[in-house]
């Protein structure tokens, strides 16, 4: 039998510069550094941030050569995603386009390394009725 997993600890997220992407990880997901784990961010090491609630952390590595890889999604309910819909538009510039999926609805969007970002909720019905009066 496999034995049971908690959960996503961390996810590795590469950077040209860690300093820039910790700034644009603080503005527009609002993570912040985890004091206790500092101590790995010298040299090659991760700096690892996280929500305020310390459920989502990522741990960025800075490489000069990024090649972007699987995309992270980020779950939320109704409510939480228009109001990351209205924050992604003021941090971003743009506002992303909410894709139906029919069982879900999802934004994409990209960090400035090129790292791929997904919200989502399912909360298909009440968002759909929500986005058609936006």
């Amino acid at each position: 039998m496999t034995p049971d997993i908690h959960g996503i600890d961390h996810i590795h997220v590469y950077a040209r510069d860690r300093a820039a992407a910790e700034a644009w990880y603080r503005r527009v997901l609002g993570l912040i550094r985890v004091p206790e784990l500092e101590s790995w961010s010298p040299g090659r090491g991760p700096l690892t941030v996280a929500n305020a609630a310390g459920t989502l952390k990522l741990a960025l590595f800075e490489r000069p050569e990024v090649v972007p890889g699987a995309v992270i999604a980020l779950g939320v309910d109704a409510d939480g995603f228009l109001q990351w819909r209205a924050h992604l538009r003021r941090e971003l510039g743009t506002q992303p386009e909410a894709v139906d999926h029919e069982l879900s609805w999802s934004m994409y969007f990209l960090d400035p390394d090129g790292n791929g970002y997904e919200i989502t909720s399912y909360d298909y019905a009440a968002l759909k009725i929500r986005l058609a009066q936006d």
